[in-house]
């Protein structure tokens, strides 16, 4: 089955010169989807992005960690844990090399907290399964590691 996405990206940044010159451009971007709120993003400060917009970079992450999240918690459900938290800080490290550059990993840190002790095995276990069913993490060429933490509440 094969599912289509689409978006709209506005390039904000012609200060009235368009590229005339590296430095006479704007970075800032708009990015809009049918039925949803817009979304500001830019480069990032080193490439000479706004610092108050969302960059590439931090979108990745973000799709991964909601990604792994969504996936996490369909196999809870499938495996009989009770998630009642779930709380995330991705780590992505980008190694550039003249004007390229790629991710070269990204490593989750969720924190999930499960409703009883006697779920935390299983609610370990089955960050692997979220994982190879992340559809996200699936279509990158660079590992994804998962560093979790389970809480009891």
């Amino acid at each position: 089955m094969e599912h289509r996405y689409e978006l709209g990206v506005d390039w904000q940044g012609n200060r009235g010169t368009g590229t005339s010159g590296y430095r006479e451009y704007g970075r800032n971007v708009l990015l809009t989807a049918s039925g949803k709120p817009d979304l500001l993003g830019s480069a990032d400060t080193p490439f000479r992005g706004d610092a108050d917009r969302w960059n590439p970079e931090e979108l990745l992450l973000a799709a991964l960690g909601q990604c792994h999240l969504l996936s996490y918690l369909h196999s809870a459900v499938n495996h009989g844990v009770v998630v009642t938290d779930y709380r995330d800080q991705p780590v992505g490290v980008m190694d550039q090399s003249g004007q390229g550059g790629r991710f070269t990993s990204v490593v989750l840190r969720p924190v999930v907290t499960v409703a009883d002790a006697s779920m935390v095995e299983t609610a370990l276990a089955i960050h692997a399964e979220a994982s190879a069913n992340c559809f996200i993490a699936a279509s990158v060429n660079f590992p994804v590691t998962h560093e979790p933490r389970i809480v009891v509440a």
